[in-house]
């Protein structure tokens, strides 16, 4: 029976990367005719590659916007625009389990009864509430970081680190709240090593870019534009491993609505750190990564 068994290997990876296309974007791909644990960890170990395509089309958005807004307020409306347009790609679904995770841990509630609130179709004021606030932190700091003409690089980052989050999610760390849903499916169906190649290819693409920009380096950028990538990156994953941790605590494991938070909460983590301008004190014990 070695044919059968190679033919599903040879249809892992096209499956998965169907799955997560089907899972994470609007992308009008049919899904995989059998979804398996297999199939399902193929999918979430593939994320962070759904996530660079998401964010490159987020990226032309945003140059796009900025070239065919009125010239008094070009940066504003494009990032208003970039975001919308990565609610938009993604369903909303990720933001609809942030809000969905908000009323669950703010219910205070025991874990089965907090799931059943995060299950209701009605949003509390809180998850509203949060809801806006990460939506204008969002546009607020791809604004600052587009004006410090790194625009481009942040929604990149923050738009493929928000999947890596996902794919640390669904290592074995992480119990399933439910037997049943994307939680069970998901729950430690990925490697370990998985998210941390990832977040490497990442941080080393970032710091690449940053180091070969040459728009940063005409307005005299310092060494820590190099390794800011490497910061945003490694504190957007440790808010989300701690969020994880928490979620865990109150709810009884991770479920499809958790994921979705981590990815917001991820994404807007780096896009502020992006955004943020170190202290000259600190720029300047930074200035030997500068490449001479």
């Amino acid at each position: 029976m070695p044919e059968p068994d190679s033919g599903r290997l040879g249809r892992l990876l096209p499956d998965g990367l169907r799955l997560a296309l089907t899972t994470l974007t609007v992308a009008p791909v049919r899904g995989p005719r059998e979804i398996t644990r297999r199939t399902a960890g193929a999918a979430m170990s593939l994320a962070p590659l759904v996530g660079l395509g998401l964010g490159l089309v987020v990226a032309t958005v945003l140059f796009a916007a900025r070239q065919l807004s009125p010239y008094d307020a070009p940066q504003l409306l494009a990032a208003a625009l970039a975001i919308v347009a990565l609610a938009v790609l993604t369903r909303g679904l990720h933001l609809d389990g942030l809000a969905d995770t908000t009323d669950g841990l703010a219910s205070y509630r025991p874990a089965e009864q907090a799931r059943a609130v995060m299950r209701s179709p009605e949003v509390g004021p809180l998850g509203v509430a949060v809801l806006g606030l990460v939506l204008l932190v969002q546009v607020a700091a791809l604004l600052a970081a587009t004006s410090s003409g790194r625009g481009t690089a942040s929604v990149l980052i923050a738009v493929v680190a928000g999947r890596v989050a996902v794919t640390a999610a669904c290592t074995r760390a992480t119990p399933a709240a439910d037997p049943t849903g994307l939680g069970a499916m998901v729950a430690g169906s990925v490697p370990w090593l998985v998210p941390l190649v990832w977040a490497g290819l990442l941080v080393s693409a970032g710091m690449a870019y940053e180091a070969f920009d040459e728009r940063a380096a005409s307005l005299g950028a310092r060494g820590v534009d190099m390794v800011r990538p490497l910061l945003a990156v490694g504190l957007a994953l440790l808010v989300a491993r701690l969020l994880r941790r928490h979620c865990v605590r109150r709810l009884g494991g991770m479920t499809g609505d958790v994921l979705g938070a981590l990815v917001e909460v991820t994404t807007t983590v780096v896009l502020v750190v992006m955004a943020l301008e170190l202290p000259v004190s600190v720029q300047q014990d930074l200035d030997w990564i500068q490449p001479r």
